[in-house]
């Protein structure tokens, strides 16, 4: 019989809100976004919980995160700080385990299966992590233990902020069924709304459907969530993980029609990226543009460059200029991604490798 993992998700609270807030008591209790202000065409980074009562949220565009929050404070991202912050976490996760999957510089994975800790409970080593953070950083911490990535994720979610949750395995099922579909973890708002008109409101409506259905429906993405309603997740924990590629995309809840909004929301998506690529210290020297047409139909189109970039401009204009020569053939738009490959550190130093933790269970 297999051993049961131990998997601990370890999430950071606002992360980078909460460093200015910490760092600049001026700013406590107030609502804040960390990102460009609303003139420069911006997107917000991290929003503060009391930003978050007004519906911020990181990739929100500047200037309608300010509509919605008239006193919203702007605050200019200091990657610098947020990556010696993360460096501090993770040196509390590595008092516990080396098997540490960063996710970005305020979240990560930990296998404590095998843990350095005489703690018997995976719960138990998740508990002393989260209150090293707090009595180090002054910075809390949620996590989320279980037997597999997908779960130790969605634990984590169930009790934020400053919250452990614990699911054992034989809680999962039951918790996956009564769970609306709007909060299993890699179901966006886009393909929530298209399950519900399917009549998939509940892990239980999801788990009825055949895999069969699910990819007729979905594309392959099926596939991944026919093995979510079973609670299924057979992924490591992967700690010598090099990434590959970083990027971001957008869903629509209405299809685009108009080619100038199009270009519009690939500069707020460019401004995203960029804000990864400083997070992790990365420059890439392939842009790829993806497009999912209303018809669910896909295109990507790539352009590799002698030298490797991060600069907003660039990336904003190269997105926009492969877009320009896409023939749209009439059809709405339903998705807009942008990606780069090909990284590579655009500072020296082992900074680059300062994305974040992880942990272990029961």
């Amino acid at each position: 019989m297999d051993r049961i993992r131990k998997i601990i998700h370890v999430d950071m609270d606002a992360f980078y809100a909460s460093v200015e807030q910490r760092d600049y008591p001026q700013y406590q209790g107030k609502q804040i976004a960390v990102g460009s202000s609303p003139t420069q065409r911006g997107v917000v980074c991290a929003a503060s919980y009391e930003a978050r009562v007004f519906g911020i949220h990181s990739a929100m565009p500047s200037k309608l995160a300010i509509q919605r929050c008239p006193h919203l404070i702007f605050v200019k991202p200091r990657f610098e700080v947020y990556r010696a912050v993360s460096e501090q976490i993770r040196a509390i996760f590595e008092r516990y385990t080396d098997l540490i999957e960063p996710v970005a510089l305020d979240e990560a994975y930990l296998d404590v299966t095998e843990s350095k800790s005489s703690l018997p409970y995976a719960s138990a080593i998740a508990r002393e992590i989260r209150a090293s953070i707090q009595q180090e950083t002054g910075l809390t911490a949620s996590a989320g233990v279980s037997f597999n990535k997908f779960l130790a994720k969605m634990a984590t979610g169930m009790n934020k902020p400053n919250g452990l949750t614990v699911i054992l395995p034989d809680q999962a099922e039951a918790l996956i069924e009564q769970l609306a579909i709007e909060k299993f973890h890699g179901i966006g708002k886009v393909s929530a709304t298209r399950m519900r008109e399917l009549g998939i409101c509940t892990g239980a409506d999801l788990k009825q459907r055949s895999e069969t259905e699910l990819v007729q429906q979905f594309g392959k993405m099926g596939h991944h969530y026919f093995k979510i309603a079973r609670g299924q997740d057979d992924r490591i924990v992967e700690a010598n993980r090099v990434r590959k590629s970083l990027g971001a995309e957008t869903s629509f809840a209405q299809d685009l029609t108009d080619r100038a909004v199009m270009l519009h929301e690939l500069a707020t998506i460019a401004q995203d990226v960029c804000h990864r690529l400083e997070q992790h210290q990365a420059k890439g020297r392939t842009l790829t543009l993806k497009v999912k047409f209303g018809n669910y139909q896909q295109i990507t189109r790539s352009r590799t460059l002698l030298n490797p970039i991060c600069e907003l401009g660039i990336v904003t204009s190269l997105a926009q200029e492969l877009f320009e020569a896409v023939d749209l053939e009439g059809r709405s738009v339903r998705l807009l991604g942008i990606s780069l490959s090909n990284l590579g550190t655009s500072h020296l130093g082992s900074e680059t490798r300062a994305a974040l933790v992880q942990l272990a269970l029961f």
